[in-house]
C-alpha cells in the first residue's frame, strides 16, 4: 500500500489545497433549511452582486463546477463550428482539456501561437486574425483566448491584454479569458480586475475559483451579456445547471467577502516568490522565468529530481524538457513548506 504524499511536500499543482475554512463554513450554513433551486435562492443573488461590485459592471454570473467547463462552455458561446479559436500553443484549452473545447464548439478549431513566456505574441495574433477570413474553405477566425496567469506563471500586463484586444476588436473577433489564476494575475499587478478584463476587451472569463480556495464552484463571468441567454442553455445541455447551486453559490460569496480571494492569491504569490529567493542562491539550479505568480520553474541536476521524489516531494518533471521540473505553491503553503523544500534542494545539490 502506497503512503500519502504529505501536504507540505506538495508542489504540483495548486488543486492539490484543500478550501478556505471561511467557504467551508458558508458552505455548512447554506445546507440548513430550504431554498429555491437552480440559481433562483438568494446566495446565488448575493455572489453575482460581489461580483457586479468587484468588476464595476453589471455582469452575469453562470456558476459551474469546473474551469474546464467555463472554458469549454465559454468558448462554445462565442465560436460558431466551423469558427477558430486563436490561442498559445502551450495554453491549457490546448494541451489539457481533452478537446473539450471542440466538443462542446461541434468542432471548432484550435489554432495555436507562440510568443514568449506562454503569451501570444501580437504579430502572430494579427497575422492569424486575418488569415482566409471569409475563405469558405476555411475555418473563420472567431474568437481569441488568453490565460491569465499563464502556464508558464508569467502573467499579461494590462498593456498586452489592450494590445491584444485591440487586434481582435479591429478584426471582429470576441476576447476570452482563461482566469485559472485570475487572482494570483490582480494581485501581482495591483489593479483592478475591470481593468483585466472588460475595459481591456474582454468579453467572457472563466473566473477561476478553485485553485484559490474554493471546494467545487467556479463560474463564467460574462462582459458581453448578448451571450448570457445562449450559456445558459449550453450550460443546461452540458449539465452544468445545478439544481442545489446555493451550495456553489455559498463558495462564491464567501471567496469573495472581505478580499478572501486576493488574500489568498498574494500569499500563494508569496510563497513562489520565496521559493523562487531560495534557489536562486544554490548552485546547479537554474531558475527559467519569474514567478509573476504562483508558478516557478527551473532546471535541477537530475541527482536532485530523483533525490526529491525519493523524499515524497510531489512535482511535475521532464514534462516540458529534460531536467526542468515545475513547483506551484498554494494558499495552503506555509513558508515551512517552502523552506523544507528548499532545504532538501540545498543538501542534495551537494
Amino acid at each position: 500500500m502506497s503512503t500519502p504524499t504529505p501536504t507540505a511536500r506538495i508542489f504540483s499543482s495548486d488543486n492539490a489545497a484543500g478550501a478556505s475554512a471561511e467557504i467551508v463554513d458558508a458552505v455548512a450554513r447554506a445546507a440548513s433549511g430550504q431554498a429555491l433551486p437552480y440559481g433562483a435562492d438568494r446566495i446565488t443573488g448575493d455572489a453575482r452582486r460581489r461580483l457586479c461590485e468587484i468588476f464595476e459592471h453589471d455582469v452575469d454570473v453562470l456558476l459551474v463546477s469546473t474551469g474546464s467547463a467555463a472554458n469549454a462552455l465559454s468558448l462554445a458561446a462565442l465560436t460558431p463550428p466551423w469558427g477558430s479559436v486563436l490561442c498559445h500553443r502551450e495554453s491549457h484549452i490546448n494541451n489539457d482539456e481533452c478537446g473539450a473545447p471542440e466538443f462542446y464548439t461541434a468542432g471548432a478549431k484550435l489554432v495555436p501561437l507562440g510568443g514568449d513566456d506562454a503569451k501570444i505574441d501580437p504579430e502572430e495574433l494579427r497575422a492569424a486574425a486575418r488569415h482566409k477570413a471569409g475563405d469558405v474553405h476555411s475555418v473563420e477566425p472567431s474568437v481569441v483566448s488568453i490565460t491569465q496567469a499563464t502556464e508558464t506563471g508569467a502573467v499579461y500586463t494590462l498593456d498586452e491584454i489592450r494590445t491584444l484586444g485591440s487586434i481582435a476588436e479591429e478584426a471582429g473577433l470576441r476576447l476570452h479569458m482563461d482566469g485559472a489564476r485570475f487572482a494570483g494575475a490582480v494581485a501581482s499587478l495591483g489593479c483592478s480586475p475591470a481593468e483585466l478584463t472588460w475595459r481591456a476587451g474582454v468579453d467572457l472569463l472563466s473566473f477561476g475559483a478553485t485553485k484559490n480556495g474554493t471546494m467545487t464552484a467556479d463560474a463564467i463571468v460574462v462582459f458581453d451579456r448578448s451571450r448570457t441567454a445562449e450559456l445558459a442553455f449550453r450550460a443546461k445541455r452540458a449539465g452544468q445547471l445545478t439544481s442545489k447551486m446555493r451550495f456553489q453559490a455559498a463558495q462564491l460569496d464567501a471567496y469573495l467577502t472581505d478580499g478572501l480571494w486576493l488574500r489568498n492569491a498574494a500569499h500563494a504569490n508569496a510563497m513562489a516568490a520565496r521559493l523562487q529567493q531560495g534557489l536562486k542562491a544554490i548552485p546547479g539550479v537554474g531558475l527559467l522565468g519569474a514567478a509573476d505568480a504562483n508558478i516557478l520553474f527551473c532546471r535541477l541536476p537530475q541527482q536532485v529530481t530523483e533525490g526529491l521524489l525519493a523524499e515524497g516531494f510531489a512535482f511535475y518533471h521532464d514534462r516540458w524538457a529534460p531536467g526542468v521540473v515545475r513547483f506551484v505553491t498554494s494558499f495552503a503553503t506555509t513558508e515551512q513548506d517552502v523552506d523544507l523544500l528548499v532545504q532538501a534542494v540545498s543538501r542534495l545539490a551537494v
